[in-house]
C-alpha cells in the first residue's frame, strides 16, 4: 500500500511539474514542439495512466466502501481521462475551406494537412457577416451549408456556439475568406471520446453535489470541530482622511458644466457601438489623464475644452507620462506633460526614437495621437447615414470624406453644424449653442432612430459612467482591510478578544455598502453592454472583488477574521481591475464569447480564486502567529482549520470551473482540451490545491505550520494562472 501511495501522489507531483515545464517549453519555442515534446508524447499519456490506476489502488484499499461521495468524485475524474484517452487515440480533427456556389466536397485536412475523407459531401450555399445594429462591429459569423448524403440534401446552419451535426461528425464556424465568398469550418469527429468525456463531466457534477450533502466527507467534519464554531475573533475600524491639495494655477477653458453636459447627451459611434458622447469623453479623459476628471472639471468639460479651446490646452500639463524613457524624450521632469512639450525645434519628439521603442514612448505616442483626432473632431463620429439599399448606418464626422449617395442639403449639416455650434461658443451665445446640439441629436435620432440605444439604456449608460469609480473603493477596502487585519493579528499576538460591536456593525455595513455598489455596477455594465460582464480582465476581477464580499458576508458570523480578509481581497481586486481603466473598457462582445457557458465558467473560477485567497491570508496570518513571541498553538491551528474547510469549496468551483469551460470550447471551436497556457496553469492550480484534501494519505498537511505554508506557496499557481499567463505567456485565453 505504501509503494500505491507513492506511485500515485508521486506520479501527480511529476505530472505538475510535467506541465509546467511544458509551458514554458512552448515559450521558449513553439506550441509545435511543446505538443510533440510533452502534450501528444506517449510517456505523457502513460504518466496520466500510472497516475489513475494507483490513485484507484491506493483509494481502493483506503477508502470505506460507505463514503460513496468521495469514490463518485474519483471516478468521474478517472472518466473523465478515459474520455481524453478515446480522444487521443481515436478522434479526427480539422479543417474544410468551402466556397459559394463550389462544388461540394468530401474530405478535410487534419492537423499534419493530411486529407480525411468524409462518408458524405458538404458545400456552402451562402457566407453572411452579420453586425450589431447600427455597427460595423461583428455580431455573428454564419455558414448556410448542404450536406449530400446517398442521394439525400440536407441544409444546414453552422455559426459561432452553433454546432452542425450530422452522422457523428461536427462543424464548428472558424473563419471566413476576405471577399465573404468562402468558410473555413472545424471538423471533428470523435463519437466516443466526447460521450464518455460528457459522462464523467455529468458524473463530477453529481458528486460535487453529493459530496457537500454527504455526512461522512472532511468537509462536514470540519463544520463540526470545536474550533471552528462562533467567536474565533472579531475585528474593528481604523480609517483616516487623506487630505486634499488644490492647484491655485490658472485653468485652462472649458464650457459651463450644463452647456458640456448637453454634449454628453449626443450618440456617438465610438469603440465599434453607439453610446453616449459622455462615454467618450470619460473614457478620453481617463486615459489621457490617469482619471476621469481633470482639475475639478468634468469629462465633457475635457473633451469639449480641446476641441473648442485648443490653443488654451496644448499649453496644459494634463497628459499623464508614467515611465520614464517617455519623460526623457519629452525632455519633462514630473508625471504630467503638455501637448506643446511633444514638439521641439526638431519636430516630433517621439518620432525620431526608433522603431525599437519602450512601451512608456508607444503610450504617450497613442495619448498624442488620441488628443489629435479629438482636436480635428476625426473621433467625433456623431452624423448617422442610412444606406438605403443595404440598410446599413454609417457614422461620420464632421472632416470625414463626402459618402456616395448623400444629399447635399444633408452632407452641409454634417460638414458645418458643429462648427456653427464652434461660432456660437465663440460669441458666448451658450443658449444658441444648445439648441444647435438638440438640432444635432434631433437629426441622430431621425436617420439612425431605429439602432440607436433605448432611452432607458442610454440613461443606464450616463448613471454607470458617473459610479463607476473603482479608485477609491480599492484604496478605502485595501485601508480598511490592514488596519483590520493589523488590529487582529495584534490581538491574536495578545490572546485578546476586543469588544465594540459597534465596530463590528459599522465593519458589516461597510461590506454592505460595497456589495450593493458592485453589484449596482455590475447589472449597469451588463445591461448597457447587452451581455454579462465576464469577458475581459478588467470585468472579471469586478466579479471577485464582488465575490469576495459575498463570501465574507455569508461567512462574517461564524469567522468574524474573514472580515478582514474581505476587505483587504476587494481592495486588491478593485485595484487590479482599476489597471485596466486607462482603456475604454466597454466593448461588443466578441461572437466567440456570446455563450451562456462563458458565464458560468468565469463565475466558478472567480469564486474558486476568492476562497483560495482567504486561504493564502490565513496562512499569512498563522505564520505571522507562529513567529510572534507567546504561545499562539490554538488561535495558529484554529485558522489551519478554516483554511482547511474552505479549500473544499474551492477545489470543486475550480473543478467544476474548468470543465465547464471545456464543454464551452467544445462548442465553441470542437476541442474541449486544446493545452493553453491558461488551460494547463488552470489544471496545475487543481492538481496542487487537490492535494489539501488529502490529509489522511499526506500526513504533512495535517500539521497546521506546513499546511499554512502550503497555502502561501500554492497561491503562486493562482497568480500564475491569471497574471502570469496574460502577460507573459498569451494564448487564447489572455483577453481575460
Amino acid at each position: 500500500m505504501r509503494i500505491l501511495r507513492l506511485l500515485s501522489f508521486g506520479s501527480a507531483g511529476v505530472l505538475v511539474c510535467a506541465l509546467m515545464a511544458a509551458t514554458v517549453v512552448e515559450q521558449v519555442c513553439d506550441t509545435d514542439t511543446a505538443l510533440r515534446a510533452v502534450y501528444h508524447a506517449p510517456w505523457f499519456v502513460a504518466l496520466w495512466g500510472v497516475t489513475a490506476v494507483a490513485g484507484l489502488g491506493w483509494l481502493m484499499g483506503r477508502l470505506p466502501r460507505r463514503r460513496w461521495a468521495v469514490w463518485l468524485w474519483h471516478a468521474s475524474l478517472v472518466i473523465i481521462l478515459l474520455g481524453a484517452l478515446a480522444t487521443h487515440v481515436w478522434g479526427r480533427q480539422g479543417n474544410i475551406h468551402l466556397r459559394a456556389g463550389g462544388e461540394p466536397v468530401q474530405v478535410f485536412a487534419d492537423a499534419e494537412g493530411q486529407e480525411t475523407a468524409l462518408p458524405f459531401r458538404v458545400g456552402l450555399e451562402d457566407f453572411q457577416v452579420e453586425y450589431y445594429p447600427g455597427t460595423h462591429s461583428p455580431m455573428d459569423y454564419v455558414s448556410r451549408i448542404v450536406i449530400v448524403d446517398a442521394g439525400d440534401t440536407l441544409r444546414g446552419q453552422v455559426s459561432m456556439n452553433r454546432i452542425y451535426a450530422h452522422r457523428h461528425y461536427r462543424f464548428y464556424q472558424s473563419s471566413y475568406d476576405e471577399d465573404g465568398r468562402g468558410t473555413v469550418l472545424a471538423v471533428s469527429h470523435d463519437p466516443l471520446g466526447i460521450a464518455v468525456t460528457y459522462a464523467g463531466y455529468v458524473l463530477l457534477l453529481a458528486a460535487v453535489v453529493s459530496f457537500f450533502c454527504s455526512p461522512s466527507t472532511g468537509f462536514r467534519a470540519l463544520l463540526r470541530h470545536p474550533l471552528l464554531r462562533r467567536g474565533a475573533v472579531a475585528v474593528m475600524l481604523f480609517a483616516g482622511c487623506l487630505p486634499v491639495s488644490l492647484r491655485a494655477a490658472e485653468r485652462p477653458a472649458v464650457l459651463p458644466a450644463e452647456v458640456a453636459a448637453a454634449f454628453g447627451e449626443l450618440h456617438v459611434y465610438y469603440n465599434g457601438r453607439i453610446c453616449p458622447l459622455q462615454t467618450l469623453a470619460r473614457d478620453f479623459t481617463l486615459k489621457l489623464c490617469g482619471r476621469a476628471s481633470y482639475r475639478g472639471f468634468t469629462p465633457e468639460q475635457v473633451l469639449t475644452g480641446w476641441f473648442f479651446f485648443y490653443d488654451d490646452w496644448k499649453a496644459e500639463p494634463c497628459i499623464r507620462i508614467p515611465r520614464g524613457e517617455a519623460r526623457r524624450l519629452l525632455g519633462v521632469e514630473g508625471s504630467h506633460a503638455s501637448l506643446s512639450d511633444f514638439v521641439g525645434p526638431e519636430g516630433y519628439k517621439l518620432g525620431k526614437s526608433g522603431a525599437s521603442v519602450g512601451k512608456g514612448v508607444r503610450e504617450a505616442d497613442e495619448k498624442f495621437q488620441l488628443v489629435s483626432m479629438v482636436a480635428t473632431g476625426n473621433m467625433l463620429k456623431l452624423y448617422p447615414v442610412c444606406d438605403a439599399e443595404e440598410g446599413r448606418v454609417s457614422w461620420l464626422s464632421m472632416v470625414d470624406d463626402r459618402p456616395e449617395g448623400i444629399e447635399a442639403s444633408q452632407w452641409l449639416f454634417v460638414r458645418k453644424s458643429l462648427g456653427l455650434v464652434a461660432e456660437q461658443i465663440a460669441l458666448g451665445d451658450y443658449r444658441k449653442a444648445c439648441e444647435l446640439l438638440a438640432k444635432i441629436r434631433a437629426y441622430q435620432v431621425k436617420e439612425a432612430g431605429h439602432v440607436l440605444p433605448s432611452p432607458l439604456r442610454f440613461r443606464a449608460e450616463k448613471v454607470y459612467n458617473r459610479m463607476n469609480y473603482s479608485r477609491p473603493f480599492a484604496f478605502a477596502c485595501l485601508a480598511v482591510g490592514l488596519c483590520a487585519f493589523a488590529f487582529c493579528v495584534r490581538c491574536l499576538v495578545r490572546q485578546s478578544v476586543p469588544g465594540g460591536l459597534f465596530f463590528s456593525r459599522l465593519l458589516t455595513l461597510g461590506l454592505w455598502l460595497i456589495a450593493v455598489y458592485l453589484a449596482a455596477t455590475i447589472i449597469l455594465r451588463g445591461y448597457v453592454s447587452h451581455h454579462v460582464p465576464l469577458s475581459n480582465g478588467y470585468e472579471t476581477m469586478q466579479f471577485m472583488a464582488f465575490a469576495t464580499v459575498s463570501v465574507t458576508l455569508l461567512l462574517r458570523r461564524r469567522y468574524p477574521m474573514l472580515v478582514a480578509f474581505g476587505y483587504l481581497l476587494c481592495g486588491l481586486s478593485l485595484l487590479v481591475a482599476m489597471m485596466g481603466e486607462a482603456n475604454p473598457p466597454i466593448t461588443r462582445l466578441m461572437p466567440v464569447l456570446s455563450s451562456p457557458l462563458l458565464s458560468a465558467h468565469v463565475v466558478t473560477i472567480m469564486v474558486a480564486y476568492s476562497l483560495l485567497a482567504f486561504m493564502m491570508l490565513g496562512g499569512v496570518t498563522g505564520i505571522i502567529l507562529h513567529y510572534a513571541r507567546g504561545g499562539h498553538a490554538l488561535q495558529v491551528e484554529r485558522l489551519s482549520l478554516l483554511s482547511r474547510l474552505l479549500a473544499y469549496p474551492a477545489v470543486a468551483c475550480l473543478a467544476v470551473g474548468i470543465f465547464i469551460g471545456a464543454v464551452w470550447a467544445n462548442v465553441s471551436w470542437g476541442r474541449y482540451w486544446g493545452w493553453d497556457p491558461k488551460e494547463v496553469w488552470a489544471l496545475i492550480t487543481l492538481l496542487i490545491y487537490a492535494a489539501a484534501l488529502h490529509p489522511a494519505s499526506l500526513p504533512a498537511l495535517r500539521r497546521p505550520m506546513f499546511f499554512h505554508w502550503f497555502t502561501v506557496i500554492a497561491f503562486l499557481s493562482v497568480l500564475v494562472t491569471y497574471f502570469g499567463v496574460n502577460f507573459l505567456m498569451g494564448g487564447m485565453h489572455s483577453y481575460a
